[in-house]
């Protein structure tokens, strides 16, 4: 190889460590964020005196498991599944982070998040389900519910945005619900993000503590706080009546953000019966040029400033 031929393969070496090393930021911006998030409270203690996952060991781990989430994508693309995916829990639970690693290095178009509002005046007259449904995908896709239909179970039931014949129906409704998801081919898993009265009362402080996390708690979230027995039984009823054999619960122990996130990635992975689909080697055509075309000027005020 010549000189300048040496020069153009380094050159391009070190555009593609820059690129993979750009790769890894992603996941290190959001990571040092909840490291910010811990460290918002001066020598906060760590409230379980718990082990915390090694970060070479989580981050190992995580793009392993975000590597065969990209399998499960293709798979579920070319085999036309629909795949639904249930994350309830209490507030700052840790399900949004979850979600975020599952997300992170999917296709929007085929795995996207279905996190609604609190119901319109119009929608609060339908059939309960009935926004819900709008969101459930079609062949080929994958939806993750950040919160779903059991907010009847949860939220509703505990604030009184629910009459109690409402809230008896909902039990009543939801197991056919479900085997009329399942029939259509649609595969369910439900995940309870599980974590202690202390672990909530310590991520609720990060959070007052913490202005960029502030929006995060709602008068809802405040209010939750001081209803924690009641949310206990508004739990526990729910798993009663909807855990069931075609449609079980899967419980996510929380209170380790990284092992939740690892575990529940792993757990995932599992349910779905995926295989590696094989693809053609992508080559790139040509570069075509058009000795008439000429690339006009761009103003310069229409560029972004440099400021960094």
């Amino acid at each position: 190889m010549t000189a300048s031929e040496l020069t153009a393969e380094a050159a391009l070496r070190e555009r593609i460590r820059q690129d993979m090393a750009d790769t890894l930021d992603e996941e290190l911006e959001l990571e040092l964020d909840d490291h910010r998030l811990d460290a918002a409270v001066d020598d906060a203690p760590d409230p379980s005196g718990r082990d915390i996952v090694d970060r070479k060991v989580y981050f190992k781990e995580l793009f392993r498991l975000q590597g065969e989430l990209v399998k499960l994508q293709d798979w579920v693309q070319h085999e036309k599944k629909k795949v639904v995916v249930l994350f309830e829990g209490r507030d700052s639970a840790g399900k949004g982070g979850a979600i975020k690693r599952i997300t992170q290095r999917l296709n929007p178009r085929i795995c996207r998040v279905a996190a609604l509002p609190a119901p319109s005046e119009r929608e609060r007259t339908q059939w309960y389900f009935q926004r819900y449904v709008s969101h459930l995908p079609a062949g080929g896709e994958i939806v993750l519910f950040d919160r779903s239909w059991y907010n009847r179970a949860g939220v509703e039931r505990v604030m009184g945005f629910c009459t109690e014949q409402q809230y008896q129906e909902f039990f009543q409704s939801v197991p056919e619900f479900e085997r009329m998801l399942m029939r259509s081919g649609i595969i369910l898993i439900k995940y309870w993000f599980s974590i202690t009265d202390e672990e909530q009362q310590f991520r609720f402080t990060m959070r007052i503590q913490d202005p960029l996390k502030q929006w995060k708690l709602s008068p809802m979230d405040v209010q939750a706080r001081s209803r924690w027995e009641q949310y206990t039984k508004a739990k526990e009823a729910m798993l009663e009546h909807t855990h069931l054999p075609d449609s079980p619960w899967w419980i996510v122990d929380a209170v380790d953000k990284k092992r939740a996130r690892l575990n529940c990635i792993s757990h995932l992975l599992d349910q779905i019966p995926y295989s590696e689909v094989q693809h053609q080697p992508v080559v790139l055509p040509p570069r075509v040029h058009n000795p008439d075309y000429h690339r006009g000027p761009i103003p310069l005020d229409m560029f972004v400033p440099n400021r960094y």
